[in-house]
């Protein structure tokens, strides 16, 4: 049985996270961890609303634990735009005692080394650039995309896993189920 989420105090301090794929017994320690992250908004935001339509892909999301607590999660669903498969990235939720450890980045580059080896090319996500921008992620190739919902458009990023030849042109169309 998977213990639920509790947040640490920011004076403990704590070993680095084992980071491991998410199972479905994790699922009441996700969704209490992403409540507390961000609170019950999070289901107003476009990001949901690829999440409503796009399936989870369990074997390329990972949680984090410090003995049986829960401190970090990076969930990714497949998804399509104009026809190509790509990975969303999403949600990204760390307990704030977990942060100072770099268990955000961690978790954001096993799950994106997990897409590569699926054959996945690209990774898209919604979030902040000066975060993000350092892990390979730019707005630069994501103004063609559409996103179900209003969305601050310097917050779409993408990060590309492996070369895209140039027939295929930029990514560009709405996002879409696979």
């Amino acid at each position: 049985m998977t213990a639920p989420f509790v947040p640490l105090a920011d004076s403990v301090p704590s070993p680095a996270p084992d980071i491991r794929p998410e199972t479905p017994q994790d699922g009441p320690a996700i969704e209490a961890l992403l409540d507390h992250a961000f609170g019950p908004g999070r289901f107003a935001k476009a990001s949901e609303r690829v999440r409503e339509i796009a399936p989870l892909r369990r074997d390329l999301s990972f949680c984090a634990w410090e003995a049986d607590r829960l401190v970090g999660v990076v969930r990714q669903s497949e998804i399509a735009i104009g026809g190509h498969r790509l990975i969303f990235l999403g949600p990204l939720a760390v307990d704030a005692a977990a942060r100072r450890l770099g268990a955000g980045a961690a978790l954001v580059e096993i799950a994106c080394a997990a897409a590569r080896e699926a054959g996945f090319g690209e990774v898209l996500l919604v979030g902040d650039m000066p975060y993000f921008g350092r892990l390979g992620f730019s707005a630069d190739e994501t103004g063609a995309i559409q996103m179900p919902g209003p969305l601050d458009r310097r917050r779409l990023l993408l990060k590309r896993l492996a070369a895209r030849a140039p027939a295929d042109g930029p990514l560009q169309g709405a996002v879409t189920a696979p």
